[in-house]
């Protein structure tokens, strides 16, 4: 579309120079989770600017061209217009809940964890803080792909950010139930919401992390079974005497 200013702005900063560096922080070799992604050479900061910038003259084409774009800065572009856009419609119930479905709709290039993580909590958590949030067990349980299930945890630091704790240590247990491995990105998402989540309410997180929970041979605190990285993740802001125990009921 020749009127999307949206991408022409982000075009317009494309630094080539920065695209090698870019490419291996994102794991797009061959093999990696990030395989076969591409980059302008355009740093996060910058992307945050032109999404402020061009908003308000961003229509859903526009998002359309973008989100599928071939480049990982653009497609984050279009994530950050639709969370102004979203943020800017507080009055317009159609307008946002047309935002929600834009993204749910486009999961499949909302694909690198960066693009999550900088996205869902700020339009699913904030749309499902006073509805049903059904939607992200589901996806927790059974995501199309890695992305979407790590959209299900991550989602809930908006409720976290309410005091609102009981969604994040629930589908915490969807991901304790996957059979492993467990996807390293998994296990760091889900450990960095239980250490949120443990920053609002330590006592909680201890005691979760050490509440028998049935193993095929006996019944061992939850933080023996989990997977090292989460746990890791999980416990990184408790107290080093905390830390040490939990490590060595693994």
């Amino acid at each position: 579309m020749n009127d999307n200013k949206l991408l022409a702005t982000m075009l317009s900063y494309a630094d080539e120079r920065q695209v090698p560096g870019l490419s291996r922080f994102f794991k797009c070799g061959e093999g990696e989770y990030g395989e076969g992604d591409r980059f302008l050479g355009i740093k996060v900061p910058v992307t945050r600017a032109v999404a402020k910038e061009c908003w308000q003259t961003t229509e859903f084409p526009h998002l359309e061209e973008c989100i599928t774009s071939p480049y990982h800065e653009v497609r984050l572009a279009a994530l950050l217009t639709l969370i102004e856009i979203f943020n800017h419609a507080r009055r317009d119930e159609d307008l946002r809940c047309r935002c929600i479905d834009f993204y749910l709709a486009h999961t499949a290039y909302i694909n690198n964890w960066d693009l999550v993580d900088l996205s869902c909590y700020k339009l699913l958590g904030e749309w499902l803080t006073y509805r049903d949030r059904s939607l992200l067990y589901r996806l927790a349980a059974n995501g199309a792909s890695l992305w979407e299930q790590r959209i299900g945890i991550v989602s809930t630091m908006q409720f976290i950010r309410c005091g609102e704790l009981d969604d994040t240590y629930n589908i915490a247990e969807i991901f304790l139930a996957k059979p492993r491995p467990l996807h390293d990105l998994l296990q760091k998402a889900v450990g960095w919401l239980l250490r949120e989540a443990g920053k609002r309410d330590q006592t909680r997180l201890v005691a979760w992390l050490n509440e028998p929970v049935a193993t095929p041979y006996a019944a061992n605190p939850r933080a023996a079974t989990m997977p090292r990285t989460m746990l890791r993740y999980a416990i990184e802001r408790l107290p080093q005497p905390l830390r040490q125990h939990m490590l060595k009921q693994r």
